[in-house]
C-alpha cells in the first residue's frame, strides 16, 4: 500500500474531494484526519475509513481560524504523526461579473480559499521541518490557471493559492517538503450543483460535458487519484506544481 503508516490531515474531509481522498487515502493504509466545519459530514466520512478497516478521527474545524487550525494541527501531529497535509477546503460562489461580486461575499471566499490555506500551511510545516519530511497538497482550480469568466472571486482566490503553492514548494523544500496544488476542471461534487435538482444537474452536467475533450465532467476519484499520487513517495521529486486536471478542456 503507497500511504502504508502515514497519517493524512485533509480539510473540506466532509464532502466531495475531500471525502473521496480520504476514502482513497485510508484505502491505501494511511490514518485519516478528516477536517470539516460540517461535523457530521466529516464523522459520516470517517466512518467509511473505519469500515474499510483503517483509522480514522473527525474534526469540526473552520480553516478561517488560523487559531484553531493549529491546534487541531498540533493535537494530531501529537496523537498520530503527520505526513500529508491535503489543504483542500473551499468554496464558490454563483455566476456573476466581476462588478456585480460585493465585498461580503468576495471577502469570505479570500479567507475560506486563500487564508484557510495559508493556515494549513503555516500550521503544518513546522511539524513537517522537524521530522525532515512531509507532502502538501493543495485544492486549487482550472480556474486559478486560465481564469474563469463570471466566477472572478473564486478565480481570485484559486490563482492566489497556485501561486502560494509554488512559493511555499521552494521555500521548504530543503528542509524536505514538497508542496503541489491540483488543478480541477468542473466535476461532479456538491459544490458545482448547488441550488439544482437532481435532473437539472444530469442536464447541466450533458451540456458542459460538451466542452471538454474527454466528453465528460471530472469525478471525484479522478482528483482523489492525483492528489494520492502527489502525496506518495512516488512524486518524491516533484514539487512546486500546478497539476492541470480537465478532461483537456484547457486543450481544447
Amino acid at each position: 500500500m503507497r500511504l502504508e503508516g502515514k497519517t493524512a490531515f485533509i480539510t473540506g474531509a466532509g464532502s466531495g474531494l475531500g471525502r473521496e481522498a480520504a476514502k482513497l487515502f485510508a484505502k491505501e493504509g494511511a490514518t485519516i484526519v478528516a477536517a470539516d466545519i460540517d461535523i457530521e459530514g466529516a464523522e459520516e466520512t470517517i466512518e467509511q475509513v473505519e469500515n474499510a478497516g483503517r483509522d480514522g478521527t473527525a474534526l469540526e474545524l473552520d480553516v478561517q481560524d488560523a487559531d484553531a487550525v493549529h491546534a487541531a494541527v498540533d493535537e494530531a501531529a501529537a496523537e498520530f504523526g503527520l505526513d500529508i497535509m491535503i489543504n483542500n477546503a473551499g468554496i464558490s460562489h454563483g455566476p456573476a461579473a466581476v462588478e456585480d461580486i460585493d465585498e461580503a461575499k468576495r471577502d469570505r471566499l479570500i479567507d475560506v480559499n486563500v487564508k484557510g490555506v495559508w493556515n494549513g500551511c503555516h500550521a503544518v510545516i513546522p511539524h513537517f521541518k522537524e521530522q525532515g519530511s512531509g507532502a502538501i497538497v493543495n485544492t486549487a482550480s482550472l480556474a486559478g490557471v486560465i481564469g474563469a469568466p463570471q466566477l472572478g472571486a473564486y478565480s481570485l482566490t484559486k490563482g492566489a493559492v497556485v501561486n502560494f503553492t509554488r512559493t511555499v514548494a521552494a521555500e521548504v523544500g530543503p528542509s524536505g517538503i514538497r508542496a503541489n496544488a491540483v488543478c480541477p476542471g468542473v466535476t461532479d461534487t456538491p459544490m458545482p450543483r448547488k441550488g439544482q435538482t437532481d435532473a437539472e444537474w444530469e442536464a447541466t452536467k450533458e451540456e458542459m460535458a460538451r466542452h471538454y475533450p474527454l466528453k465528460r465532467l471530472g469525478r471525484p476519484e479522478d482528483i482523489a487519484n492525483a492528489m494520492l499520487f502527489l502525496a506518495s513517495d512516488e512524486a518524491d521529486w516533484i514539487t512546486g506544481e500546478a497539476l492541470v486536471i480537465d478532461g483537456g478542456f484547457s486543450c481544447s
